[in-house]
């Protein structure tokens, strides 16, 4: 079953117009004081990802990857860079860089982390996310990690913000109605948690663009 339209149907040509980097540091920052512990859950360590933003010259994009296709979990889906914790990170942003290096290649000096998303937990997993925004000098170069990434992919917000590829449906899990999010991007389909992710950051943008309107 469909859901709600996208929240920013209305204003969304005005958003694209307007919308700059220093938007995106804007609406980040540190974790509310209710926000939940990153911690281990039943035995399973948090993961951090990290949303990396760069201005190419049209505007912010968003990097983000395509797993590859011969993992065993969540084939082939377009994500942020990020992993489970492991005991050497000084703490979960060390844990994002880390893993944006692995992935990527582009080196954690390179990112300026600016605060937090909503943390999360997926369908599959009791153990939060903590997902980063990174804020990076231009377009980077890449190189991926073939055993983990398929594809590098660079998505301009303002292209997030057309209504015409946003979606939202309604997923029963456990007789109760789940929100499920959609964005269809050119040859791929982001949704899962980092669709939810996604969609935090623009509604954070709808208030910063509009207030500052």
């Amino acid at each position: 079953m469909l859901g709600a339209p996208a929240p920013w149907v209305e204003i969304a040509g005005d958003l694209r117009a307007a919308l700059t980097i220093d938007h995106v540091a804007a609406v980040v920052g540190d974790p509310p004081p209710d926000a939940p512990p990153a911690e281990v859950v039943d035995g399973r360590q948090p993961s951090a990802v990290v949303a990396p933003v760069f201005d190419a010259g049209a505007g912010p994009e968003l990097l983000l990857t395509r797993r590859a296709w011969h993992l065993r979990s969540h084939t082939g889906e377009v994500c942020f860079p990020g992993g489970r914790a492991e005991p050497h990170d000084v703490d979960l942003a060390a844990t994002a860089l880390r893993e944006l290096h692995e992935e990527v290649g582009i080196a954690p000096e390179a990112v300026r982390i600016e605060g937090e998303l909503t943390r999360l937990t997926t369908v599959s997993s009791p153990a939060f996310i903590v997902p980063y925004v990174g804020i990076l000098d231009g377009r980077p170069t890449t190189r991926i990690d073939a055993g983990e990434v398929d594809a590098v992919l660079h998505v301009p917000i303002a292209e997030l913000f057309d209504p015409s590829i946003y979606r939202q449906e309604i997923w029963m899990r456990n007789g109760e109605p789940m929100e499920v999010t959609f964005f269809e991007l050119a040859d791929d389909t982001l949704w899962g948690a980092t669709a939810r992710m996604v969609r935090d950051l623009l509604e954070r943008l709808v208030a910063e663009v509009s207030g500052n309107g």
